[in-house]
């Protein structure tokens, strides 16, 4: 029989589709109130992988990640996913376009071994976790490097998120084998 153990903490990385830069920074502050201080992020660019989202957010929206300093129980993704769909609907409901949301919001988790997206959709490759929230192994981590799923979203699998979320996971080991936050390391 195997030993119970509480699995280490992990990194909230969020990311936000939004019909413009203004819009990230908008929602970016109420996400920093809630989750802390800011690791890494990676700045608004232009998303380009679908057109799934042009009648709520517009024909050309932009694409953000944050991640975040505090660790946290990877448990507490459900409740940050239930939260950020509240602050889609209040943002939605503010722009005077209820059920359409201008920002979409991506919360996942980091470990050392794989990147998990939360949603409220289930599919075969989807674990649920309690009140209508399921996670999504997204990608794992071998070789030095991030690899997808044959589920994993396209854009996921982009050079460009890739290499954004293998400096995270540096961070993030960096912080869990000192107790540090990176922004505290010794600078050489």
């Amino acid at each position: 029989m195997g030993e119970l153990r509480t699995p280490a903490k992990v990194k909230i990385i969020v990311g936000i589709l939004a019909k413009d830069a203004q819009s990230v920074e908008t929602v970016r502050t109420t996400l920093r109130e809630k989750f802390g201080e800011e690791d890494l992020n990676l700045n608004p660019f232009p998303f380009t992988f679908t057109n799934y989202y042009v009648d709520e957010i517009g024909n050309a929206p932009v694409r953000a990640f944050f991640s975040y300093e505090p660790l946290v129980e990877r448990e507490t993704i459900v409740d940050i996913k239930l939260w950020t769909n509240d602050i889609e609907l209040e943002i939605a409901k503010q722009n005077g376009t209820p059920g359409l949301r201008p920002v979409n919001l991506d919360p996942g988790y980091m470990t050392l071994g794989q990147f998990f997206l939360a949603t409220t959709k289930d599919q075969r490759q989807r674990v649920y976790m309690q009140r209508g929230i399921f996670v999504e192994p997204t990608l794992y981590f071998q070789d030095g490097h991030f690899h997808a799923f044959e589920w994993t979203y396209r854009d996921y699998q982009s050079e460009k998120y890739i290499q954004y979320l293998e400096q995270v996971r540096a961070r993030l080991a960096y912080q869990m084998s000192t107790g540090k936050p990176y922004r505290l390391r010794a600078k050489q």
